[in-house]
């Protein structure tokens, strides 16, 4: 059994072209549809390495009489939000909106003519975390879709009038002035959490682009903005939400302490940390800051990259059903991985390893013990604590590497490729690495070559097939991403085409 999203070339939109729910990617069909029955449109957004998207399709979406349901009733949607960040950031906004708050799995009930009159985001299938059982808010919405037509009109217009409202006062040019920067720097300061690192309560995002506004500051003898910039980013790397036994950062993180992360590593995310580590690293000369960066550089390398040079756009979060199982840690499996007991011991004792594990009986490798407190245990040198750690986390990265892997959605989106070799160029040049300056020419040449044609940019490509056309972010991340490149190598042609 399949429904129309067999043919889309999205890995997430693949991920439900399976489900019993008679979905349709976004586009004309589904809308004439919706119009020519009169029948609501039930909108679902997410993406493939979405843990909670995944668990709502379990649970909802391959449920066949919630199928039932949304199959008779409605007109039911799917959109990849990294394919399509035009409509997610519409019906964000709409929910954020109507709820106070927002994510993924985004979903939001529509009017024929696509007006949002209700939404949220992940539903269980029983009540539960204080939110209504799924099939109970359908029950509800075609109740009110049956009695209240002219109510739910009427809801849809205002909240499409207030979109309207918030779309015009963002593209009013306040400008920028010195008071604005002193008083987010103050704000900063004032909800910066000295005790773990980073902002606000969890989930804990790490916010890279704060912390290159730091780095701005520090780079102009801002001490303060130095002091919370390392900390944020000393914080982060110390594990957890940073895998320290193959590179590169999760998502975000569920507490406080940077421990629990959603595992999905998105590209994104780590194009964008690596930069912020290789400034914090050129402006501090912290070593562990450049280890970082190098580190989730070569992971996306190895293990985002497509044989013809593009990155891919992520990691999933999930393996054989379970969150995180590729990333967790026993007692045990440490010791049948390092085959040593003094090298056991030495991990052991960095990552506070223990049979009850630190999160639901496994553990999270996360640093309790930093290099100077083992140095001085173990009688050995910095550079000696330095080096035992990078070939523990070599033999316990060939050992994980026997674990049934997490899917990779395989599809390559310009603007996130675009931040990856901003990155390399950067690194490439501050650091003298060539192998990067070579990996971020190729991918730029595959950017070039597959994705701008007939001069036009187009957004996603995969399996040999671009689809829709770029937006404004792949324009701007592509032409920082030539500039970048030309300042590295100095050949002219990334500079021309970047100009053209």
């Amino acid at each position: 059994m399949v429904n129309h999203l067999i043919n889309s070339n999205s890995p997430y939109l693949l991920q439900h072209a399976r489900n019993p729910v008679d979905w349709y990617p976004w586009g004309d069909e589904a809308l004439r549809k919706a119009a020519n029955e009169e029948k609501p449109i039930f909108l679902s957004i997410g993406y493939s390495a979405c843990h909670w998207c995944h668990v709502m399709a379990h649970e909802s979406f391959e449920d066949p009489e919630v199928a039932s349901i949304l199959n008779h009733n409605l007109v039911n949607i799917k959109v990849d939000r990294e394919e399509r960040p035009d409509i997610d950031d519409i019906y964000m906004n709409a929910v954020v909106s109507l709820t106070g708050q927002g994510g993924w799995p985004l979903n939001v009930f529509l009017t024929p003519a696509g007006e949002p009159f209700f939404g949220g985001t992940y539903f269980p299938p029983v009540q539960r975390y204080n939110m209504p059982p799924f099939k109970e808010v359908l029950s509800k919405i075609l109740k009110v879709w049956q009695d209240d037509r002219e109510g739910i009109s009427l809801s849809a217009a205002n909240v499409t009038e207030h979109l309207r409202r918030l779309n015009s006062v963002s593209k009013i040019n306040q400008g920028l002035h010195r008071e604005s920067l002193d008083q987010a720097t103050q704000e900063l300061a004032h909800s910066y959490d000295w005790n773990f690192g980073g902002w606000g309560q969890a989930p804990k995002f790490p916010q890279p682009m704060v912390i290159e506004f730091l780095l701005r500051l520090a780079a102009r003898g801002d001490k303060a903005a130095l002091d919370m910039a390392s900390h944020a980013l000393n914080s982060m790397a110390k594990g957890g939400m940073y895998d320290v036994v193959g590179g590169g950062f999760a998502r975000y993180s569920t507490d406080n302490e940077w421990l629990v992360p959603h595992f999905e590593k998105m590209l994104y995310d780590n194009a964008l940390l690596a930069r912020v580590y290789l400034h914090a690293y050129l402006l501090t000369g912290d070593r562990n800051l450049k280890r970082i960066c190098l580190e989730t550089l070569d992971f996306i390398i190895r293990e985002l990259t497509h044989p013809d040079g593009g990155f891919f756009s992520s990691i999933d979060a999930d393996s054989e059903g379970i969150e995180g199982k590729y990333y967790i840690w026993t007692l045990d499996e440490v010791s049948d991985a390092l085959q040593n007991e003094d090298d056991a011991r030495f991990l052991i004792i960095a990552y506070g390893i223990t049979s009850s594990g630190n999160f639901e009986g496994v553990n999270i490798l996360q640093r309790v013990v930093d290099d100077e407190l083992l140095a001085q245990q173990f009688n050995m040198t910095l550079d000696q604590v330095e080096k035992c750690l990078t070939d523990l986390h070599k033999r316990l990265y060939e050992y994980r590497a026997k674990r049934v892997r997490p899917d990779v959605d395989d599809k390559v989106l310009v603007s996130w490729n675009a931040l990856v070799v901003v990155v390399l160029s950067e690194a490439g040049r501050y650091l003298g690495v060539k192998s990067y300056v070579i990996v971020a020419t190729r991918n730029i040449n595959f950017l070039l070559s597959n994705m701008y044609q007939d001069k036009r940019l187009y957004r996603s490509w995969r399996d040999g097939i671009v689809q829709f056309n770029g937006y404004l972010e792949d324009y701007s991340a592509l032409i920082e991403a030539l500039i970048s490149i030309y300042q590295t190598d100095h050949n002219t042609k990334w500079f021309e085409v970047a100009n053209n």
